[in-house]
């Protein structure tokens, strides 16, 4: 039986770019690693007890999905910092709102979520449990 997530992979364009938004604005930690019985170093991207491994999205770390392309993921993250700061973060940022606060049912609570878009397009839903 699956009870979590351990951890995704997002595809990327430019690490540096991607490291920044999830760092320096979403509060994220960069982490390097080494994969067991490889050689070279990886990035992932840290919160709470989760992470997300970031992939080239030119040279994908093998094995891999099968259409590895950046810009793809749709994703909602949630968080205990109130919509409000949010909102403030995200203009402090020059980082545009596509949409919200908007109330919207969750995997487990409603929950109200705004959405941005990182460097590479993804959807990123930020929200709260109301």
């Amino acid at each position: 039986m699956i009870n979590s997530i351990d951890h995704i992979v997002l595809y990327s364009s430019n690490f540096e770019k991607t490291i920044s938004f999830y760092c320096d604005v979403l509060g994220m930690t960069v982490e390097e690693f080494i994969p067991s019985g490889k050689k070279g170093f990886r990035k992932s991207l840290k919160f709470g007890n989760q992470k997300i491994n970031l992939h080239d999205a030119n040279s994908p770390y093998k094995p891999h999905s099968s259409n590895p392309v950046s810009g793809a993921l749709d994703i909602c993250f949630l968080s205990c910092t109130k919509i409000e700061e949010w909102e403030k973060i995200f203009k402090k940022n020059n980082i545009v709102i596509e949409d919200g606060p908007v109330k919207k049912t969750g995997a487990t609570h409603k929950i109200i979520s705004l959405y941005v878009r990182d460097p590479d397009y993804n959807l990123i839903e930020i929200s709260n449990k109301i």
